[in-house]
């Protein structure tokens, strides 16, 4: 049976309109500011920027960037996250890539924040109190004291009071004022806090990876898990997006192989620092984070590299393990 011609104008006026209202819904970003420590600079991850920041432009802002097309646009992506960065290096400046070793001073982060900024997300509050550099730096050494218990978690308990726990509430609480302090400087922004993918398995171990006591290994998953409660906590406070990185990342922690998002104990040059991300799981944390903007892929090539680290340099600072 042949249509009439208003019936065919009324069909594909109606899948005009639809289209139209797909991308009316679908959001545009044109000012995107990336704002975070390690775990989103991603250092080692070829290739990296030439900072002591060790940031990487196959990090997940610059995947993230990528799929909202802004990769490439002049001004319309910049990314400050800057590895051992904590909460107050969003309004102070920031030594790198440690005191201990001072080469460089980053500008506070928030400085890249604008008035015309629509998108930040913000990847931070693992370093606060040194939580993540005392579990990845203390909990290996205790290993051999007590392989099968829990030296680790004992260490950490005082007078009965599990310190790292306690230490993990004020971070929420920290990651708060972040949030309220990128509001003041970029009232238009969406806001996304992205959590910490997992480290570890929910069972088992593997020491050769991960040198914990066995004991130590749920007590750790645990502290971990507090973290990633406190930040979601700060952005439901806050009235602001959280990515959950953690739940997606299971079967992908760094005792996965082949699968693992995060290294191990291991730092491989060319590839991630000890006890941080792969660029598979950056490229996995940036389409969570796309999907929970409502964000459709844009192409799936890979950014080009803005510009190759120095061998040399990164061997000198291969000790880096601060998030």
């Amino acid at each position: 049976m042949r249509r009439s011609p208003l019936v065919v104008l009324l069909v594909v006026a109606g899948l005009v309109a639809g289209a139209a209202a797909a991308a009316a819904s679908t959001p545009s970003f044109r000012k995107y500011v990336a704002l975070g420590d390690s775990y989103t600079a991603g250092p080692l991850i070829p290739w990296q920027q030439a900072s002591w920041c060790f940031r990487s432009n196959n990090n997940y802002p610059s995947w993230l960037a990528t799929r909202l097309g802004i990769y490439d646009a002049d001004g319309a992506f910049t990314d400050v996250s800057c590895s051992s960065a904590d909460t107050s290096n969003m309004t102070q400046p920031q030594v790198t890539p440690s005191p201990s070793i001072p080469l460089s001073t980053q500008q506070p982060q928030f400085d890249a924040l604008h008035a015309d900024t629509d998108l930040v997300t913000i990847g931070i509050g693992g370093n606060d109190d040194s939580v993540f550099g005392d579990l990845t730096g203390t909990c290996p050494t205790l290993r051999a004291d007590d392989p099968t218990g829990a030296p680790c978690q004992a260490h950490y308990t005082v007078n009965g009071v599990d310190t790292m726990a306690g230490a993990v509430q004020a971070t929420g609480r920290n990651v708060a004022k972040v949030v309220q302090g990128v509001k003041d400087r970029a009232p238009a922004a969406t806001i996304v806090l992205v959590g910490y993918p997992r480290l570890l398995p929910p069972t088992g171990t593997c020491p050769s990876v991960i040198p914990f006591a066995d004991g130590d290994y749920a007590w750790a998953d645990s502290i971990e898990q507090k973290l990633n409660a406190a930040i979601e906590g700060a952005a439901r406070s806050e009235g602001v997006h959280f990515v959950d990185t953690y739940s997606p990342s299971l079967g992908h922690d760094a005792c996965a192989g082949g699968k693992a998002w995060v290294n191990g104990q291991s730092t491989n040059l060319f590839e991630a620092v000890a006890y941080h991300p792969f660029r598979s799981g950056m490229e996995a944390e940036a389409k969570l984070i796309a999907q929970a903007l409502g964000v459709p892929a844009k192409g799936t090539k890979a950014p080009a590299p803005r510009s190759k680290a120095d061998p040399a340099q990164l061997a000198r600072t291969a000790h880096l393990t601060g998030a």
